[in-house]
């Protein structure tokens, strides 16, 4: 065992032992910086460089293409390659024992126009993220994706989801969560400055802030909290080399479990139960990827022609994207030629309508741009 996961296994068992209160809390904080920094330095050698550096476990050499990026993560045997199949009709080895896949898989599968690019990745075991069983390489491509699938078996125990979520967290990936909005300015000189915007009732305070900036020697900053965070939220700020991915838990094989079961399941937040040999409620699965990654079709209308509804522009945004990120996914050079654009769709107040370039489009909106004139 390295000296590092020793160090890792006894302060995890001293903060197992030491009670959470006000009086513990300082203690705690700097526990959980110290924590950090060696986890950071078991995944990323000495100097806790960042996940993608050239001394850190490097993922698997495969290109980005398509409109979106989607990894499969799971264990072993749990139908990850007959996903993969099934939903792209890419050939990826399927067996009834464990390992059958042992590199990345890439396939890409239509679905409203948009190609998704899809990665069955070779499954993963408890201690992956220390690099058992090419974990890091697993979990690296991983970090590469918008989403991330957790194919779990219906019929295995539910520790299984855990012990994944306990990998990927372990690797810097935060799933299911946004970045906290913490501001933390390096400074020459001055010392420690702290704000809080709102009041902070999850363990976060003057003195916490000044013991986890000391750890990672940092004497001079300007620290703001704009949320209630936790310590470890203020600890992912401070490393920055996170990354918050959202995910599915997709449950397969639930032709091997009764109604009773999948009415267990069905309390889960964010999960689709498919079976993938049978393929039962795949569309279901299509839709939440479709949802999860944000997208929306623009669909582009060249002058005096149809618009063109066979290959739509595809944009990722959490709320309505402008007709300047429409244009800049087209082409870069689009806004420096940019006069205005004609809009036919939800977002227009009349068909079609003349906007700038700060008009606001909806899901399969008509564009058409056009140029400023000589």
């Amino acid at each position: 065992m390295s000296s590092v996961q020793k160090q890792i296994e006894e302060i995890e068992a001293e903060m197992a032992r030491t009670q959470k209160n006000k009086a513990t809390n300082y203690h705690l904080g700097t526990l959980k910086a110290k924590l950090a920094k060696l986890r950071s330095e078991l995944i990323n050698g000495p100097g806790g460089k960042s996940a993608g550096s050239k001394d850190a476990a490097r993922g698997f050499d495969v290109t980005k293409s398509g409109d979106t990026r989607v990894g499969l993560v799971g264990f072993p045997s749990v139908g990850k390659s007959t996903l993969l199949t099934t939903l792209t009709g890419t050939r990826s080895e399927a067996a009834a024992y464990e390992f059958t896949t042992l590199t990345c898989i890439p396939g890409t599968m239509k679905y409203k126009g948009a190609r998704i690019q899809v990665l069955d990745l070779p499954g993963i075991i408890e201690g992956a993220a220390e690099g058992k069983g090419r974990g890091r390489q697993v979990i690296s491509t991983a970090r590469t994706c918008n989403l991330i699938l957790i194919v779990l078996d219906a019929g295995k125990p539910l520790t299984h989801k855990k012990i994944i979520e306990a990998e990927l967290f372990s690797f810097g990936i935060r799933i299911n969560q946004v970045p906290p909005n913490i501001k933390i300015v390096k400074k020459e000189a001055g010392g420690i400055g702290y704000q809080e915007m709102v009041p902070q009732t999850k363990g976060m305070n003057a003195d916490v802030c000044r013991l986890v900036l000391k750890e990672f020697k940092i004497s001079c900053a300007e620290v703001i909290l704009r949320e209630d965070v936790t310590v470890d939220q203020f600890i992912d700020v401070i490393e920055g080399n996170r990354a918050y991915i959202p995910v599915l838990y997709v449950f397969n094989k639930i032709d091997s479990i009764t109604i009773e079961e999948l009415d267990i399941l069905d309390q889960m937040p964010n999960y689709v139960p498919i079976s993938s040999r049978d393929e039962w409620n795949l569309e279901e699965l299509m839709e939440e990827i479709w949802q999860k990654c944000n997208m929306l079709r623009i669909y582009t209308k060249p002058k005096g022609q149809i618009p063109d509804y066979d290959e739509p522009v595809i944009l990722h945004s959490e709320k309505n994207p402008t007709v300047e990120e429409f244009c800049n996914r087209i082409h870069k050079s689009l806004m420096a030629s940019f006069s205005h654009a004609w809009v036919w769709g939800r977002s227009a107040k009349h068909q079609p309508q003349r906007v700038g370039k700060d008009h606001e489009l909806c899901d399969e909106d008509v564009v058409q741009i056009v140029k400023k004139a000589g």
